[in-house]
């Protein structure tokens, strides 16, 4: 990677905020999530603005730790969400688009991401966001897929063809074809090179924030003061009375072996690990028995985790260690630091998983929050 130190402190700065933000999503979905895809959009700027470092291999880290955050999100949606409606739309939307990133890594065909876009994430940010100031259990199920169906037509699908099958960059697209400029043009001089499209661009932009508060006026009564910690109390409500659409759970090791070894066969693909599709079944089995084997051990002994995060600790031990016996016995050449990061990744996914979706399938309740 190369750099000083100074490059280098930038580095893991950024990239431990990858890793730290997220873990904030479970209790203040809205900010956390919106800082993390902040951080996503900004960290190779960062490193390009303040360091000297060779990024090439930067990027399938990158990949992963997107996987990272939003499986933080999904299962903030298990521990978070009273309507059932749009927890199921939620986990339709996730494992569609899990499964689309894990075919677009085995064929390498952009096509196949806009077949798959990633409506969970915007639809995870309007929940978060409706749920500031109101109870989302008043949204009726035809205005959940609603809501899902306008995010999956109206944004990401433009959004998903401008990346994906056009292959554009905003920033040239708007000196080149919007201003009339080049790529290396500054902004300021973009700007004042048609002052006509700057003043359309502006009113566009006024008018939009009008509709913006437009219907925020026309919005319902809100149910609560403005807030971001789902962990504050919530006042008895006068809901309307609507029966909550079922809520199926799936078997907890099925549904775990299946997120866990999505995001495995992902995070395979994406890190270069040299491996097939049976070894890493395997592997996720192994880490997942693992888990389940470390916590029946100390439960039957009456020793309960006293928090997240020494189980996190214990187990991220355990199963990076299990992996590393794993890729040696089979004679896999496999970086350690990479197999450390693989492990660090997957056990706070089934760390949380098994606080989350472990609790809710156990008290088969959809009204957890």
């Amino acid at each position: 990677m190369g750099g000083d130190t100074s490059d280098i402190a930038v580095f893991l700065v950024v990239l431990a905020l990858r890793f730290i933000i997220p873990l904030f999503i479970p209790r203040f979905p809205l900010p956390a999530i919106l800082l993390a895809l902040v951080l996503d959009a900004a960290d190779q700027t960062i490193f390009q603005q303040f360091t000297n470092l060779n990024l090439d291999g930067y990027q399938n880290y990158d990949k992963a730790l997107d996987i990272f955050y939003l499986t933080i999100a999904f299962l903030a949606v298990y521990r978070n969400w009273t309507n059932t409606s749009a927890i199921n739309v939620a986990r339709f939307l996730w494992y569609y688009r899990l499964i689309g990133v894990w075919l677009f890594e085995v064929f390498q065909e952009r096509w196949i991401l806009f077949i798959f876009p990633n409506t969970f994430e915007y639809f995870f940010i309007a929940y978060a966001a409706i749920r500031t100031q109101w109870d989302p259990r008043r949204l009726s199920h035809r205005a959940v897929i609603g809501l899902a169906a306008f995010i999956w037509i109206f944004i990401k699908l433009p959004q998903e063809w401008w990346i994906h099958i056009a292959q554009n960059d905003f920033t040239d697209f708007m000196k080149v074809d919007v201003f009339g400029t080049t790529p290396t043009t500054s902004w300021a001089d973009a700007i004042t090179n048609r002052p006509a499209v700057t003043i359309a661009l502006n009113a566009a932009i006024v008018i939009l924030i009008g509709v913006a508060v437009w219907l925020y006026r026309k919005a319902p009564p809100k149910d609560w003061s403005f807030r971001v910690d789902v962990d504050k109390p919530v006042p008895d409500l006068d809901l309307p009375e609507r029966e909550q659409a079922p809520l199926w759970i799936a078997p907890p090791f099925a549904e775990k072996l299946l997120l866990v070894g999505l995001i495995a066969a992902i995070y395979v693909s994406v890190l270069d690990v040299d491996t097939t599709i049976v070894r890493i079944i395997i592997a996720t089995a192994l880490i997942i028995g693992a888990s389940i084997a470390v916590s029946e051990f100390l439960s039957r002994r009456g020793i309960e985790w006293s928090s997240i995060g020494v189980e996190f600790i214990v187990l991220a031990a355990v199963n990076s260690a299990l992996l590393g016996i794993y890729a040696a016995l089979l004679g896999n050449d496999v970086n350690r630091s990479l197999v450390l990061f693989f492990g660090l990744l997957l056990t706070m996914v089934i760390v949380l998983y098994d606080r989350f979706l472990g609790m809710r399938a156990a008290t088969a309740t959809p009204t957890i929050s």
